[in-house]
């Protein structure tokens, strides 16, 4: 990741910029006296709460979904059939 330190005075000048800088993933930090106060960092929307069971009625399964399929099963031991030594 680039990093791209500022002072506060070229921070004020510029922040716009470094903004754009910091939506385009380089790390902006701001800094006093040499010293690191600040970091410019995109904004992240908050994901909304998950409610348990909000699919709840709507989603059906089908009941055979897990049981074998003759066909895949004869496909599988004619190939394990040509391999075996």
């Amino acid at each position: 990741m680039v990093t791209h330190v500022v002072n506060t005075h070229d921070a004020k000048s510029r922040l716009s910029e470094l903004i754009r800088e910091a939506e385009e993933g380089i790390e902006v930090i701001v800094a006093r006296n040499g010293h690191p106060v600040a970091r410019i960092v995109p904004w992240v929307p908050e994901r909304p709460a998950r409610v348990p069971g909000a699919w709840a009625g709507r989603v059906h399964g089908s009941d055979d979904a897990v049981a074998s399929d003759d066909e895949i099963v004869a496909v599988f031991d004619e190939s394990a059939a040509r391999s075996a030594p």
